[in-house]
């Protein structure tokens, strides 16, 4: 399994979610945001601390999750010049963490653990969407994420 976040992970996020028409979600999501009512947004996730791989520069990772059309795509966005509604800031432990399930998001940012510049009700209805996601595909997204990847930085191996 590749490392969470790397372009090959990408590619598998976007692969696994390909064939789900989330347009019923994407509706119910956006009730509570002026942005995400319209069915189109962008959730920025920008990485730090990230260990080397493809796609991690200076060992930060920027992604951006595109929500419309009745679908989600991943994009890797390393010279930032994807177009974002709401960017979180997250250290790669904390992330993997969300990612796997393992970390409640809602805590992490009531810790301080994730920082936010935007409208944080896309966010949520970026969130929402992913756990409908989840549910269509009868799978956690967590099973995309490698379970023995620590987030070890100075181990680019994971």
């Amino acid at each position: 399994m590749p490392p969470y976040l790397s372009p090959a992970w990408v590619q598998a996020f976007n692969a696994a979610l390909a064939g789900l028409d989330l347009t019923d979600a994407i509706a119910q999501a956006g009730a509570g945001s002026l942005t995400a009512a319209q069915g189109a947004f962008s959730v920025a996730q920008v990485v730090t601390d990230a260990p080397a791989m493809p796609g991690a520069s200076g060992g930060i990772v920027r992604t951006v999750l595109n929500v419309g059309d009745g679908r989600i795509m991943l994009t890797p966005d390393p010279d930032e010049t994807l177009p974002s509604n709401v960017t979180i800031v997250v250290a790669y432990v904390d992330a993997l963490s969300i990612a796997r399930g393992e970390l409640d998001p809602a805590d992490a940012l009531a810790a301080g653990r994730v920082r936010v510049r935007g409208e944080l009700a896309v966010l949520v209805a970026g969130q929402s969407v992913l756990n409908a996601a989840s549910l269509a595909l009868g799978r956690t997204l967590t099973e995309l994420t490698d379970l023995t990847d620590q987030g070890d930085t100075a181990n680019p191996d994971g």
